[in-house]
């Protein structure tokens, strides 16, 4: 389905590791005054003045986590590390710097490789991080992706999972499915070309989807927004895994129930066309899906004024007692046991 656009395939150990790290990183530059040292010695050096050091990791594994019969490799290594900045984006903090390690079979030539490397310098231009160092080895078979993201906020400015209480309001940036409809479109596609190579997909009604799923983006500008509003939630997460299983994390570690409502889930229109032409029920899939990287938090419920009408924030529930459960509440006003029903690589 990729096409190549690379005739020239240089062999990687005609360059060796130290030498295919100096290619693959001499276009960075250091732009961030906090890294005194980066790609070149045993460890980066940072200095943040004082501020709190938030780091996050996430790793990546071909076949488990992403099909290259339709993630082009640029795609994927700007996705690689937009899924952890949204990580220290959850934290209430703003992302500074990453590390890149990869360890790839003998079937990836340098310029596979250059590809990559270009959607994680598009990436880390997007996101003014810099990239400070990692790793690069040899794999059995495929690729294997792990990316280390750092980011400082000040001690005040922290938000963990454990903060919710009861009567805050639930709130979610952005509208959430949309990734998992992508993937349901590419992966019926795929099939569709291994049965038949001269098929043609045509996807122009659903590039949204495609685009969330392939190219999503990680929400730097809520920490923005929520201080032009002076709101701090009292607590934060990213949905990767999927809203329920999110939403259950806070509840876990808040010792808070919840009550979802359906009828205020944000979606796509492009997100229900789909699901009607995929047969899926829309509410299982917006709930469920993950890899959205939108951020769910917590604000007090006389902060609701703060984010009425705000077109970037929806309220879709709010915070109950632990002893009453989490629940999805229906258009019916029926309530539904929420569970953990997002993406589990361990059980996938």
């Amino acid at each position: 389905m990729i096409e190549d656009k690379n005739p020239q395939r240089t062999p990687l150990s005609q360059l060796g590791e130290f030498k295919l790290i100096d290619h693959l990183t001499k276009r960075f530059e250091l732009k961030r005054p906090s890294t005194l040292k980066g790609v070149g010695d045993d460890a980066a050096v940072l200095d943040f003045g004082g501020k709190r050091t938030v780091v996050s990791t996430d790793l990546l594994i071909e076949g488990v986590h992403f099909d290259l019969s339709y993630m082009p490799l640029k795609h994927l290594g700007y996705k690689a590390v937009v899924v952890n900045l949204s990580d220290i984006c959850a934290m209430n903090a703003t992302p500074t710097q990453i590390t890149v390690s990869v360890a790839v079979s003998n079937r990836f030539p340098l310029e596979a490789l250059e590809e990559l490397y270009d959607g994680i310098a598009l990436a880390a231009e997007v996101y003014k991080v810099d990239v400070i160092g990692g790793d690069t080895t040899s794999s059995q078979k495929g690729m294997l992706l792990s990316i280390t993201a750092l980011g400082e906020a000040d001690a005040e400015e922290i938000v963990y999972r454990s903060g919710a209480r009861e009567n805050d309001l639930l709130v979610v940036s952005g509208d959430i499915g949309s990734a998992y409809m992508g993937l349901q479109v590419l992966e019926r596609e795929r099939r569709v070309f291994e049965v038949n190579p001269q098929n043609q997909p045509d996807l122009d009604a659903y590039t949204y989807l495609i685009e969330r799923q392939l190219k999503p983006e990680a929400r730097t500008d809520v920490r923005d927004l929520l201080q032009a509003l002076e709101l701090k939630p009292t607590s934060m997460i990213d949905i990767s895994d999927g809203l329920s299983s999110e939403i259950l994390h806070l509840c876990k570690q808040s010792g808070v129930g919840c009550n979802l409502f359906e009828e205020k889930l944000p979606v796509d229109p492009q997100f229900i066309n789909a699901c009607e032409e995929f047969n899926l029920d829309a509410t299982t899939v917006a709930i469920n899906g993950g890899e959205d990287y939108e951020l769910l938090f917590t604000i007090p419920l006389e902060d609701f004024a703060k984010i009425k009408g705000n077109p970037n924030l929806t309220v879709i529930g709010h915070m109950t007692a632990a002893a009453d459960g989490a629940h999805l509440v229906t258009r019916a006003n029926t309530l539904i046991e929420l569970k953990a029903r997002g993406w589990d690589a361990l059980t996938e």
